[in-house]
């Protein structure tokens, strides 16, 4: 494998361009369906059920973007008081992103099959230092560190077929060993993110899989006695055959031996984490495919214990999918409505609660998204970072533009995000694909004004 050295660029605050509303949009039910042209870091949306248009109210579109050179000057564009500058750049496709313990930010580059580490210096908005890991993997993706805490002995990875575990100390900025195979991971095509998190006490790893197919369409049906026999033993919504294992959130143990699926029907879970002040796991999921530019909205959820959320039979609640039409009525009420619905085809990846102090108060306690884009719609979404509101520990269903600016045309963008994370100096980190950056979003003090927390109720 070729050595490849990320460019470690120091960028001023004025590469961020603030962008400030004094009368921040709102935008409800179908209003809030629309495309790039509408996204600006302020406005507010709120999709529910009940928004939802019929199946194939407009015809299915493949319309995927060309991914193009950054512009000259070209950079997000946030909110009034913040501003975003590079962290780094000439990564191999950078997407999940990790703190540890020390600080050090870990960050896998799926493209590039390995773990980098980057060490950063305090009044530095760049790293002051890069290094690999670990190398020659298969598309890693979910970080972990194992025990979760102040003095972890591992660093857990998931590839498309595995959980691997690296031994760690705090300051590694190498594995001092070979990766060792906790858990194979069920892989034939199709999704192939893994995201990992440990719950707060470090006894179950949790691990996200994401479906072969859109809406397993063609597969062989269970005869009624193989599903009773198949959801006594995996859940109700268990998939069979090839969607065996697909399409769910597993727990495992931190050596890999019990096992056993937490919720179904979760077609690309793409991104977990745990909720600082409940614990709860919550899960940012893309939704299936070819129904139309406004259906299904992606979304982000708590994943509940035993929950089902209606992959591949219905989607958001009890809607049937027509392909699947009155195959599985028994699961109608069954199903585990998401919390918070994104624009269709936005394509959500990462999520990160906001804990840090560098923010305003009012972002405490809510969450950022990656939107990483659409390519199944005609009115192109998503290339954005969205926040999400929440009141008292609780998702208000509503969600803010943030980060937006990535889009250059209809057909063409520079970035695709994929992960957010709170860095230990409060700031958010962004990773972007398509043209591997990674940008710091840091708050300057500047007044907010109606274009933030004012109109969120809180």
């Amino acid at each position: 494998m070729k050595t490849f050295a990320p460019t470690l660029l120091l960028v001023g605050a004025c590469a961020g361009l603030a962008f400030a509303q004094s009368e921040p949009s709102r935008r409800i039910g179908a209003a809030a369906f629309g495309d790039w042209r509408l996204d600006a870091p302020g406005s507010w949306r709120k999709i529910s059920p009940a928004d939802l248009p019929a199946p194939l109210a407009s015809a299915p579109v493949a319309s995927r973007s060309q991914v193009v050179a950054r512009p000259d000057g070209a950079a997000p564009r946030t909110l009034a008081g913040f501003s975003a500058e590079v962290f780094a750049s000439g990564l191999e496709g950078p997407r999940v992103i990790r703190h540890a313990p020390n600080g050090d930010i870990f960050v896998s580059e799926s493209i590039g099959g390995r773990i980098r580490v980057f060490r950063s210096q305090e009044g530095r908005i760049a790293p002051a230092s890069s290094h690999i890991f670990a190398s020659e993997l298969e598309r890693p993706y979910g970080i972990a560190f194992y025990p979760p805490g102040p003095e972890p002995r591992f660093v857990y990875v998931g590839t498309p077929t595995a959980v691997l575990r690296f031994p760690y100390r705090n300051g590694d900025l190498k594995a001092s060993g070979p990766a060792e195979t906790i858990a194979a991971l069920p892989w034939d095509g199709g999704h192939w993110t893994r995201d990992l998190v440990f719950s707060r006490d470090g006894a179950t790893l949790y691990v996200a899989i994401g479906s072969k197919t859109n809406v397993a369409e063609g597969h062989p049906r269970p005869s009624a006695q193989e599903i009773a026999e198949l959801e006594k033993a995996h859940g109700v919504g268990a998939g069979a055959g090839a969607e065996f294992e697909r399409a769910t959130v597993i727990a495992i143990d931190p050596d890999g031996k019990s096992r056993r699926n937490v919720a179904n029907g979760l077609r690309n879970c793409s991104g977990l984490q745990l909720q600082p002040e409940t614990d709860a796991l919550w899960c940012v999921v893309n939704e299936r495919d070819m129904l139309g530019d406004d259906l299904p909205p992606d979304y982000a959820t708590r994943v509940k214990e035993g929950g089902f959320y209606g992959w591949p039979w219905h989607y958001i609640g009890a809607h049937e999918d027509p392909r699947h039409a009155g195959e599985r009525p028994d699961l109608a009420s069954k199903i585990t409505v998401p919390d918070v619905l994104f624009q269709p085809h936005s394509a959500p990846l990462g999520i990160a609660f906001y804990d840090g102090g560098q923010f305003p108060a009012e972002y405490k306690g809510d969450a950022f998204v990656a939107l990483h884009g659409s390519w199944n719609r005609a009115e192109r979404t998503g290339y954005k970072i969205v926040r999400l509101s929440f009141k008292d520990g609780v998702p208000t269903g509503e969600y803010q533009d943030f980060l937006t600016g990535f889009v250059v045309d209809d057909t063409r963008v520079w970035g695709r995000p994929v992960d957010v994370a709170v860095a230990r100096d409060g700031s958010l980190l962004v990773s972007e694909d398509g043209n591997g950056t990674i940008w710091r979003v840091s708050y300057s003090g500047a007044e907010l004004g109606a274009d933030a927390g004012q109109v969120k109720g809180k």
